[in-house]
């Protein structure tokens, strides 16, 4: 899909739009691209490289950066190469997913009013990317409150806890936080390549960036630096949750292990009085006494009883 914003709304007038955007384009798009502009655009291989002399280039006056910027894939939040060229003062962006920051801008350029230029374009959209992981922060932040007050609530008076329902809530919890860990590691990927092309377009930008947009892309790398540290919170938020529902679970299977234990000590002394009483020796006195069976029978519940009690007043059970 190809869209331009200060031309036509339809992508024809390529020529006088100040952004062109390619959304998982065509071949067709790609080469209709390259050859208005005289440009090679970068593929998707290139664009996932990792390195950062790959991610930020400048040549006769041209800079071509990329970045993994946090995509929607169903249910699931992904890494989206995608490409940013910035020259002659024109824009344009090459990207593989669907991103609702795109999208907002467009919008917001075609209501302006005053005339929008590619470096406004893209300091425009490189706010709206942060205002958007933002949010995604935000939203990460109350779903770890949510699964904080369902890990550390207090049971209700009269309520059995089941080990195996218990173990399966805080297993879901676990999975939870688990994914909203993943969506920060994300968010922090896209903050640090959305940092370092604010710095490099301010740096390299020819010709150079003006003033109000260079105050609004040293605006853009403080929010990421704040952000950053809300971030930082939040990760140390996710290791105490995991860490607390993994102690949970231990906890409850401790307890059951415990009366495991209670019930194989306490099994242990009428199993031997049951065996003494069970050997066929000829001389036996108590084989002979009327009340013989009724004496090993409370011998064995007396020896079952009294360790049970023992544990209970050690405070073991």
């Amino acid at each position: 899909m190809l869209k331009c914003a200060g031309g036509t709304s339809d992508g024809e007038d390529l020529a006088g739009a100040c952004w062109v955007d390619l959304c998982s384009p065509t071949d067709e798009e790609i080469m209709r691209v390259e050859r208005a502009f005289d440009i090679a655009l970068p593929n998707r291989e290139s664009l996932s490289e990792i390195e950062a002399s790959s991610r930020l280039r400048v040549h006769q006056g041209q800079l071509t950066m990329s970045a993994p910027l946090v995509a929607r894939q169903g249910e699931a939040a992904i890494l989206a190469p995608t490409g940013f060229i910035l020259r002659s003062g024109r824009l344009i962006t090459i990207r593989f997913a669907e991103m609702t920051a795109f999208d907002t801008t467009h919008e917001a350029i075609a209501k302006a009013d005053h005339e929008v230029g590619g470096q406004e374009a893209l300091v425009r959209l490189l706010e709206e990317l942060v205002d958007r992981s933002a949010d995604r922060l935000e939203r990460v932040a109350e779903d770890l409150t949510s699964a904080s007050h369902a890990i550390f609530r207090d049971p209700r008076p009269g309520q059995k806890r089941r080990l195996g329902r218990e173990t399966r809530r805080l297993r879901g919890l676990m999975v939870r936080i688990g994914r909203s860990s993943e969506q920060m590691v994300k968010v922090r990927h896209a903050f640090l390549a959305i940092g370092r092309i604010a710095a490099f377009v301010a740096d390299r930008c020819e010709p150079a960036i003006e003033n109000g947009l260079r105050d609004r892309l040293a605006s853009v790398r403080h929010d990421i630096e704040s952000l950053d540290e809300f971030e930082t919170s939040l990760t140390g938020r996710v290791q105490l949750l995991l860490d607390a529902a993994t102690g949970f679970i231990s906890i409850e299977q401790n307890d059951v292990v415990k009366v495991l234990t209670v019930v194989s000590v306490a099994g242990v002394p009428p199993v031997l009085v049951a065996g003494v009483y069970g050997m066929n020796f000829h001389i036996m006195p108590e084989l002979g006494w009327t009340w013989g069976y009724p004496f090993a029978l409370v011998l064995m519940v007396a020896s079952t009883i009294l360790p049970v009690l023992w544990f209970k007043w050690r405070d073991w059970l």
